[in-house]
């Protein structure tokens, strides 16, 4: 047994402090201070080390975590990076943004035993972060040219991740973005307090150097079609992500309330600097806000409204506090910030004045009843309790859709599913279309990205698989 591991009986579980409440809601900075070097190691010693690394099996990488929390319990900090980048493409965001508490950490053995899990995600971000300071990123290593390009449509997770594996094996990569920046959701939908910027960045940068091109401001469907990038590569991945949002379906909705996308990315804007809007329909500064929703999206708009310096910042959802699909983390933060949830609620109307502005959200009380097919409790109406909850600002924040990518891209035979997102072969990852791929989002439906990171890596390997396959074909035939 090594003495710098199975600490967990004496050493309790501790994550990185957390910034007071009233400075965090000042800003943008991630709320987490840095965990000290001994501290690191501490966490990481708590590992068991168990025969069966259920950790590693809730991580969708499949993260070889037991191994780099060993070396980092010893201080073997660039090992551990090395071993923690050889199945992550971006280890330091999965670190910050991952919901550790339903993967990695809630399928730690100890915290089935009640010692708490060990802060698989803090010590993630720690030893990245130590990398990054040290030098030890080293810049990709790129493969002999094949003479084969790929073409990337989307900068999201799961194209960045798949842009890095298709360039270290030698193919030449475009990435074509229709926003102004690379990074997709990384950059305009999750707020700096969950992931700064300059994170992100860095990746964009390493990839730029390895001669990854992206051309940005580029709209596909509109500025350049789907068949001039097929003629244009070998071949062409997908990863569009999902941004149609769900609709408000209740009285008054069509009026006044705004989408949490819209909401985020105005916020993310001024949080790069970019010039002001216009007017300040998408600022929540003085205004009594309300966010519809109870997922990861909903927290980061609830969140976002308190650093703005709303007057006050209210969270309904239909259903109770356990059954909310956001990160519990999340919820407990954004209570520590001053937001008040209204558990059990549901959106009856959203009410006007006389001048056709919103004035209150009016609630519905619920209740949870029977499970059903899939186990999860449906929720019924209490018709006895209703609440009314002022408000001039009304967010929506109950999920997002795909694009009708067939229409958009003028490609009738682009086969989706009756959800809209794209059909794949689930082994070749490729679409309807010969030599055109897809991952992420866009296949999946609105997820988590570190499950992006997946699909794209996933794809890449199909790819590349693809692309083998064709030399060969043509070295037989020649």
């Amino acid at each position: 047994m090594r003495p710098s591991l199975l600490r967990f009986t004496d050493l309790r579980q501790t994550y990185p402090d957390k910034r007071p409440a009233a400075e965090r809601r000042e800003d943008f900075r991630e709320i987490r201070n840095r965990f000290e070097p001994a501290a690191a190691a501490e966490q990481s010693s708590r590992c068991s080390q168990c025969g069966v690394p259920f950790c590693q099996s809730g991580c969708p990488l499949g993260n070889n975590i037991p191994d780099w929390l060993a070396l980092a319990a010893d201080g073997h900090l660039r090992e551990a990076y090395d071993l923690s980048s050889a199945t992550s493409t971006m280890p330091e965001i999965c670190g910050r943004i991952c919901p550790q508490d339903r993967l990695c950490e809630g399928a730690c053995v100890i915290e089935k035993s009640s010692h708490g899990a060990v802060t698989i995600g803090s010590v993630e971000q720690y030893i990245t972060d130590t990398a990054w300071e040290e030098g030890w990123v080293e810049p990709i290593q790129v493969a002999p040219p094949r003479g084969q390009s790929v073409g990337i449509i989307g900068s999201g997770p799961a194209g960045l991740a798949a842009a890095e594996r298709l360039r270290e094996a030698g193919f030449d990569i475009v990435v074509y973005e229709r926003a102004d920046r690379a990074g997709g959701l990384l950059i305009y939908g999750i707020p700096g307090f969950k992931l700064e910027k300059p994170v992100v960045q860095c990746r964009i940068e390493r990839l730029e150097t390895a001669g990854v091109e992206f051309r940005l401001g580029v709209e596909v469907g509109h500025d350049i079609t789907l068949e001039e990038i097929r003629s244009e590569h070998h071949a062409v991945l997908l990863a569009t992500g999902v941004y149609v949002p769900r609709e408000l379906d209740c009285p008054g909705s069509d009026k006044g309330v705004i989408g949490a996308l819209d909401f985020l990315i105005r916020a993310n804007r001024d949080d790069l600097g970019d010039a002001p809007a216009d007017d300040n329909a998408l600022n929540a500064e003085g205004r009594d806000v309300v966010v519809i929703g109870g997922g990861d999206t909903a927290m980061d708009c609830v969140r976002t409204a308190v650093r703005q310096g709303a007057a006050s910042v209210s969270c309904l959802y239909r259903r109770d506090r356990a059954n909310m699909p956001g990160s519990a983390r999340e919820v407990v933060s954004a209570e520590e910030e001053g937001v008040q949830f209204h558990w059990l609620t549901a959106p009856l109307a959203i009410e006007h004045d006389a001048e056709g502005a919103v004035r209150a959200v009016r609630g519905q009380g619920m209740r949870l009843g029977a499970p059903g097919l899939g186990g999860r409790r449906a929720v019924e109406p209490c018709p006895e309790i209703i609440k009314e909850i002022k408000a001039d600002m009304v967010i929506s924040a109950l999920g997002f859709t795909p694009e009708d990518l067939p229409g958009k891209l003028h490609s009738v035979d682009l086969a989706v599913r009756r959800s809209g997102e794209l059909e794949i072969d689930r082994a070749t990852k490729m679409t309807s279309l010969d030599g055109v791929f897809a991952a992420g989002d866009i296949v999946r439906g609105a997820s988590l990205v570190v499950w992006a990171l997946k699909d794209g890596l996933d794809a890449a390997q199909a790819i590349k698989a693809y692309l083998d396959n064709r030399l060969e074909v043509l070295g037989a035939a020649e």
